[in-house]
C-alpha cells in the first residue's frame, strides 16, 4: 500500500469516520484500524501510536517550557543609552527592535532544549522599566509526539553605568581632543555650530564637552572618533586643522607606545553680516569682484556679496588661510537708518533685488536733514518708513591695511545690511525653543585668568546677549532655520499665545528666553528709537506700517508651526527610564 493511502486511512481512523473508497486498493483486503478513547476527554484516537491521550490533552497536561526562565534582567546605561551584552560588550538597541529582541533571547537559559518558532514584544509603559516578550516554542512531549506552546518572559531594565561613561566622569582619561576656536568678540557662531552638531548627532562619541572662553573642547576615548568630528566640522564650517600628539607611556620590551592626540580647529573669523575688504589678488581671481563686500552666508565656505552689483563669490578656507585678513566691521558696529524712499531697478538675483534708496540715520531725525543716497540689495523687502541696519562709512577711518588700498571716491557712504524689526522689551516667551548640549565650564582656565565676580557677571551677560541676538536672527532668516531643529515650547510663559499667519496683524515680535533689558541694542552699537512707519502699499496691496491702534502690520518675522518638532520626536531611552 502506498504512503498516501496509509496516511489517509490513519487520518480517517483517528477522526472516527470511514475510509474513503478512493484510497483503497481493490486488490487489497479491507483493513480495520484499531482506535482507543482518550483517557481525559474520550475522543477516539489511533491506538497503534501507543498514546493514551489526545493531542489537546497532552498540550494541557505537559509543559515543555519547564526549565526556561520566565524572568530576567537587562543592564542599561542611561548616559550612552546602550544595553549590556554579556560578558562585557555594550550595544545600542532601540525599544522593540530586532537587536533588542536578540539580546533578550540570549539572556534566557534553557531555551536550547526546545525549538523557537516565534518571538515578539508585548507593549509596556516606557517608564515601567519592564520589557515583555512572547515566545512560541516546539518540543517533544513523548516519543514521536511534538507539541507547540506559547509563554511570556518579563525582563527588568536595571539602570547602571558602562565603563566608557564611568571614564568620562574621571579626569584625564581621554585619548583625543578636538579644540574649536574662533577669534571673534561674540559666540553666535558657536551657538549655530552647536545646533548643527545636535541635529546630526555628531557628539554621540564624546565622553566630555567643556566650554572655554573662546570656544569648545570635545574629548574622546578613541582617535578615530575625533577624526570623525573633524570631518563633520569640515563639511559644515570653514576651518583649518592642526594635529599634535603627546607620548604618555612606552613599553621598552615591546616598543608599544601610548599617545594623547590634540586637534586644534580654527574657524575663519568672518561671520554673517560682517563688512569685509578683500585683498586685490583675491578679488581679481574671483571674477574681478569689488573689494568691499558683505558676508552673506557662512557654510563650508564664506559666501560674499557685493551690494552694489549683486555679484557673489565663495571664499574657500584654503584660499583664505593662504592670505588671511580681518573684517573691517562686525554687527557690533551697525547703525540704524530710516528708509525715506526706495526705487527698484531691473536687476534681480534669486531673492535679492537691486534698488536705489534714500535713508537717514535714526539719531539724526529731528536734529538735521542729512540724507544718504545708497544702492542696496534689499530692494525686495524694504519700503518707505522701514528701519534698516547698516554700516555708516561716511567720514570713517578704519585702522586696517586693506582699507587704505581702496579708492575712497568709490566707497559708499552707507552699506545697508538687513531690515530691522521693532521688538518689545516685555518678555512674553517664545512658542519655540532650541536644544542645548550639556557642557562643563573649564574652571582651571577661569582660575588662571583670575576673573573677579563682577567680570564673570559681565561675561555671562555678554553670552546671554549673544544668545538672544542669535534667536532673533533665527526668527528673521527662514533659510537659517531650515538647517537646524526647532522644538515646540512645552512650558511657554504665555501658553495662550498662538502662532498667527504671516499676513495677520500682530503687536510686534515678543521677546524670547532672555530678558530683553539685558539685550539692548545699544550694547551692540545700535540706537533703538520708536520710529513711526509710513503706510506703503506693495504689489499685493498689503500695508507695512503702524495702524491706528498702535499695532505693527506687515510681514514680521514669525516661526510657523510646520517648522517645529514635537517633544515626542526627541524622546530617548534616558527619558523613558528616569527615576520616579
Amino acid at each position: 500500500m502506498s504512503y498516501q493511502s496509509a496516511f489517509g486511512i490513519t487520518a480517517a481512523a483517528i477522526s472516527g469516520g470511514a475510509v474513503p473508497l478512493s484510497t483503497r486498493n481493490e486488490q487489497e483486503p479491507l483493513q480495520t484500524i484499531a482506535t482507543v478513547l482518550c483517557c481525559n476527554c474520550g475522543v477516539p484516537i489511533d491506538g497503534t501510536s501507543g498514546l493514551s491521550m489526545c493531542y489537546d490533552c497532552i498540550k494541557l497536561s505537559v509543559d515543555i517550557t519547564e526549565g526556561i526562565q520566565r524572568e530576567s534582567s537587562l543592564s542599561f546605561c542611561r548616559n550612552c543609552e546602550r544595553f549590556l551584552r554579556p560578558p562585557n560588550q555594550w550595544v545600542s538597541a532601540q525599544l522593540e527592535s530586532r537587536e533588542l529582541l536578540a539580546l533578550c533571547l540570549k539572556r534566557l537559559k534553557g531555551l536550547a532544549k526546545v525549538r523557537l518558532v516565534d518571538a515578539s514584544f508585548i507593549w509596556t509603559e516606557p517608564h515601567s522599566r519592564r520589557i515583555k516578550v512572547k515566545l512560541t516554542v516546539q518540543g517533544e512531549a513523548f516519543a514521536n509526539t511534538i507539541i507547540q506552546q506559547s509563554f511570556e518572559v518579563e525582563f527588568v531594565v536595571i539602570a547602571t553605568q558602562c565603563p566608557d561613561c564611568a571614564k568620562s566622569f574621571t579626569a584625564n582619561t581621554w585619548r583625543a581632543t578636538v579644540q574649536i576656536r574662533q577669534k571673534v568678540p561674540h559666540k553666535r557662531t558657536f551657538f549655530y555650530l552647536e545646533q548643527l552638531i545636535l541635529k546630526h548627532n555628531a557628539h554621540r562619541d564624546t565622553i566630555s564637552i567643556q566650554e572655554t572662553k573662546d570656544g569648545l573642547d570635545f574629548f574622546y576615548s578613541q582617535k578615530n572618533h575625533a577624526a570623525k568630528m573633524i570631518d563633520f566640522l569640515a563639511a559644515v564650517a570653514p576651518i583649518r586643522t592642526k594635529k599634535s600628539e603627546e607620548l604618555i607611556s612606552m613599553d621598552t620590551h615591546t616598543s608599544v607606545r601610548s599617545y594623547k592626540f590634540t586637534y586644534s580647529v580654527e574657524l575663519v573669523p568672518v561671520c554673517k553680516d560682517d563688512l569685509v575688504c578683500l585683498p586685490k589678488k583675491i578679488a581679481r581671481a574671483s571674477g574681478n569682484i569689488a573689494q568691499l563686500t558683505l558676508c552673506n552666508r557662512v557654510g563650508n565656505s564664506v559666501h560674499l556679496l557685493d551690494p552694489q552689483t549683486l555679484d557673489t563669490m565663495d571664499l574657500q578656507p584654503a584660499a583664505y588661510w593662504r592670505q588671511p585678513f580681518s573684517t573691517l566691521a562686525t554687527t557690533l558696529n551697525l547703525t540704524e537708518f530710516v528708509v525715506l524712499d526706495i526705487e527698484l531697478t531691473n536687476l534681480k538675483k534669486g531673492k535679492m533685488s537691486l534698488a536705489d534708496a534714500t535713508v537717514a540715520r535714526s539719531s539724526d531725525m529731528g536734529r538735521n536733514d542729512s540724507t544718504y543716497y545708497v544702492r542696496t540689495h534689499l530692494g525686495g523687502i524694504l519700503h518707505p518708513g522701514d528701519t534698516v541696519l547698516g554700516y555708516f562709512l561716511s567720514n570713517v577711518n578704519f585702522n586696517h591695511e586693506l582699507w587704505d588700498t581702496l579708492d575712497q571716491s568709490k566707497v559708499p557712504d552707507v552699506v545697508l545690511v538687513k531690515k530691522s524689526y521693532p521688538r518689545k522689551k516685555k518678555n512674553k516667551g517664545r512658542s519655540w525653543r532650541l536644544k542645548r548640549m550639556a557642557k562643563e565650564y573649564n574652571e582651571m582656565e577661569d582660575s588662571g585668568n583670575s576673573m573677579s565676580s563682577k567680570q564673570r557677571q559681565i561675561e555671562q551677560d555678554r553670552v546671554e546677549r549673544d544668545y538672544e541676538l542669535f534667536l532673533q536672527e533665527l526668527e528673521e532668516d527662514p533659510e537659517l532655520r531650515s538647517t537646524i531643529n526647532l522644538y515646540k515650547q512645552a512650558n511657554s510663559q504665555n501658553p495662550g499665545r498662538q502662532i498667527l499667519p504671516k499676513d495677520s496683524k500682530m503687536e510686534g515680535i515678543e521677546a524670547g528666553d532672555v530678558d530683553m533689558d539685558t539685550c539692548d541694542h545699544k550694547m551692540a552699537g545700535v540706537e533703538n528709537m520708536d520710529v513711526d512707519h509710513a503706510k506703503d502699499s506693495d504689489e499685493d496691496g498689503a500695508d507695512d506700517g503702524v495702524s491706528d491702534d498702535g499695532s505693527y502690520e506687515g510681514s514680521l518675522p514669525e516661526v510657523g508651526l510646520d517648522e517645529l518638532l514635537d517633544e515626542i520626536d526627541e524622546l530617548t531611552l534616558e527619558d523613558g527610564y528616569h527615576e520616579e
